[in-house]
């Protein structure tokens, strides 16, 4: 058996699920395969000059066989740089007790550098990021918004949900927004998936967590970098789940109280505790709002964080920008809501977080700054 052309590559590769100590590459191939990914340190010598370590997507002791590849390199030093490469061998038939493979395709080290990507460091000095959210597939806009990313300076970047209208299928999810964050920095800069409402609509919302994997397997996760911790939430949908636009579908009241209980946990950790500060990322805010997706999530989850020293939230949707005072509307931590068309570049040490705002002209917005407690 053979295949009628090479096994190529269609989406990818680009950066997921990056901690102290781990990274996940992910990608697609047109065809089903067998990949893996190549590592090697960021040092003088060529890629080709020795054997490189490695590794398999695995699932219950085998590896993995599909188009979608998610392979997570574990054991890695904290904020170390890596160089990668990916390979992906066709699987032209497959029995029990038989496969048949064909060509390998891998990305490019041979006229060109390798990829690179760095695990994070919780004890750095500092952190710098970017957060653009409700983009729905404007490319345009995306490009704008992104134009002052620099590979080195920013460590990664915020999508604060809404990325795309509706996840229909693959190709119109890449198409929407990760082909041009592959394009842009993706490959060697990760970003951080904040899942919106509307990245829970469409027949092709249920496979969400097979292209943005986190380390609680859920859309909801936390992550340390320099002196900043983070809290990503899934604030789900926006109405109730009765409600006839989700056919039938919605069970998002259950899903928010169970995550409450993870937040409890997670704001109870030393690492959340000793962090200098503490930022919550949410698509959908739980002010601005008498809709009863806001209302639960305010009802759910402010309990816990009132009372956890919170110093931001982050959020989306509104297609607007505010700011919610520290205590107004039952909160006592301030809450800035980003415009679909800004761009918020924030860096922080272990004694200042600065926010620059700037629309996608490059024109500054806003100016923000928060003292460590």
């Amino acid at each position: 058996m053979e295949s009628a052309q090479a096994i190529k590559i269609i989406y990818g590769p680009y950066l997921q699920m990056v901690t102290e100590t781990e990274a996940t590459i992910v990608w697609v191939t047109d065809n089903k395969s067998l990949s893996w990914v190549e590592i090697a340190p960021n040092d003088k010598l060529n890629f080709y000059a020795e054997q490189r370590p490695q590794y398999f997507e695995t699932y219950l002791g085998r590896k993995v066989l599909g188009t979608v590849h998610k392979v997570r390199i574990n054991k890695l030093t904290k904020g170390t740089t890596y160089r990668y490469r990916i390979f992906s061998q066709e699987v032209l038939d497959e029995q029990d007790y038989q496969i048949t493979y064909g060509p390998v395709t891998a990305s490019n080290v041979y006229s060109k550098a390798p990829l690179t990507f760095r695990t994070l460091d919780g004890n750095k000095d500092s952190v710098n990021f970017m957060v653009v959210n409700d983009i729905h597939g404007d490319n345009a806009l995306f490009s704008n918004l992104l134009k002052d990313f620099k590979k080195g300076e920013t460590d990664f970047v915020l999508f604060n949900g809404d990325m795309v209208s509706h996840m229909d299928n693959e190709q119109q999810m890449f198409e929407g927004f990760v082909n041009h964050a592959t394009k842009l920095f993706a490959s060697e800069t990760p970003f951080y998936m904040v899942r919106g409402n509307h990245e829970s609509r469409g027949k092709f919302a249920q496979h969400y967590m097979s292209y943005f994997p986190t380390p609680t397997n859920m859309p909801y996760y936390s992550f340390k970098e320099g002196p900043v911790y983070f809290i990503i939430m899934d604030g789900g949908e926006d109405k109730p789940d009765n409600d006839i636009e989700y056919l039938g579908t919605a069970a998002f009241d259950n899903y928010r109280e169970e995550q409450a209980e993870w937040l409890r946990k997670v704001v109870q950790s030393e690492e959340f505790k000793s962090s200098p500060f503490k930022v919550v990322v949410i698509h959908v805010p739980p002010v601005q709002s008498t809709w009863h997706g806001p209302l639960h999530t305010k009802k759910t989850f402010l309990p816990i964080l009132n009372e956890a020293g919170i110093d931001l939230m982050l959020c989306a949707h509104l297609h607007q920008h505010i700011y919610n005072q520290p205590n107004t509307d039952g909160v006592n931590f301030p809450i800035l809501i980003n415009s679909n068309t800004n761009v918020m570049k924030i860096n922080a040490n272990a004694k200042i977080l600065n926010i620059v705002i700037k629309d996608e002209t490059g024109k500054e917005v806003k100016r923000l700054s928060y003292d460590a407690k």
